[in-house]
């Protein structure tokens, strides 16, 4: 893949997926998947032939941002330093580890 790699916190792992990978992980369309790379400017990791790549950590939290009806962060640092700060998601996060 090419392309570069931004700062991120520390505890942020990189996870490339291709935006049909993504869309099956997250339950998605991959045309959502593409839809969010467009308006909240996903984390782009690179390009591979046609196929671009994109952090699936940054896709969660935009995910999860608007489940929870909250504003979507405008950059990929933004996201990476909420991505382990929401209340709501600590709560599922708790409830699962419960079950």
């Amino acid at each position: 893949m090419s392309g570069g790699v931004s700062m991120l916190p520390a505890p942020h792992k990189v996870e490339p997926v291709s935006a049909y990978d993504a869309a099956g992980r997250l339950d998605k369309a991959a045309s959502t998947i593409h839809l969010w790379a467009l308006r909240y400017g996903a984390r782009k990791l690179g390009k591979q032939g046609r196929k671009v790549y994109y952090d699936l950590n940054d896709l969660r939290v935009i995910e999860r941002e608007i489940r929870h009806g909250h504003q979507v962060p405008a950059t990929p640092l933004d996201r990476a330093e909420i991505a382990d700060a929401c209340p709501l998601w600590l709560e599922e996060r708790a409830t699962k580890a419960a079950a």
